[in-house]
């Protein structure tokens, strides 16, 4: 029972071999001594290849007990380069599923960093509409606390205006003015009262106008 000169009892002997050379193989890419798992799958190609050379052989013995030995035993090594397979799909099935996740994680990173750089000039412009806010409300400020010294000084002025109507009602009381001369006072001073008052409504237009403006 030979084939090109090796006889089953060798080849077998050599897929022996080779099946712990496998498993160490996968050992070591397992705990990253390997880098590549390439060397590992072509040894089990390889074992794949002696036991179909192996299933030729034993089937040619002629006496059934040998054959049936021969059988099992190239049934064994070939279960044990399947399993050897099944652990190196896994493996690759993980390392592949972990690079994929690096790759997205560092996409995630990069995406994280330009957004950030986003953010930061979103609070850039948010800070700068607060500051701009900030100055409007003291420019208001400003603006409300001129409109009061305004209105105070008018109602200053009113105050003044009718004490002085006042005396000079008394003083045409006194020298016997007419009561005619008397209602032309009185409308003249409702027509300076309103006068007065739209120019009260003015000055406030005005402020807020300019407060308008500025912002």
């Amino acid at each position: 029972m030979e084939s090109g000169g090796a006889t089953l009892s060798e080849i077998y002997q050599s897929a022996k071999k080779l099946l712990m050379k496998t498993r160490d193989g996968l050992e070591r890419v397992e705990r990253g001594e390997l880098s590549s798992s390439d060397s590992v799958q072509n040894d089990i190609s390889q074992i794949q290849s002696l036991c179909i050379q192996m299933d030729r052989f034993w089937r040619s013995i002629s006496v059934k007990s040998h054959r049936d030995l021969w059988k099992r035993k190239v049934e064994q090594i070939a279960e044990e380069a399947e399993s050897l397979k099944e652990s190196l799909d896994k493996y690759n099935l993980r390392n592949q599923k972990r690079m994929t996740e690096a790759k997205e994680r560092a996409e995630l990173l990069r995406r994280v960093n330009g957004d950030s750089s986003h953010v930061l000039r979103i609070f850039d412009e948010e800070e700068q509409a607060m500051q701009s806010v900030r100055t409007s409300a003291r420019e208001l400020e400003n603006a409300n606390a001129v409109g009061e010294a305004i209105l105070s000084t008018i109602h200053g002025q009113r105050e003044r205006l009718k004490s002085a109507h006042r005396k000079a009602l008394d003083v045409l009381n006194t020298v016997g003015i007419s009561n005619s001369v008397l209602r032309l006072i009185e409308r003249r001073n409702r027509v300076d009262q309103w006068i007065k008052y739209a120019g009260m409504l003015l000055t406030i237009i005005f402020v807020f106008a300019f407060v308008l403006w500025r912002r």
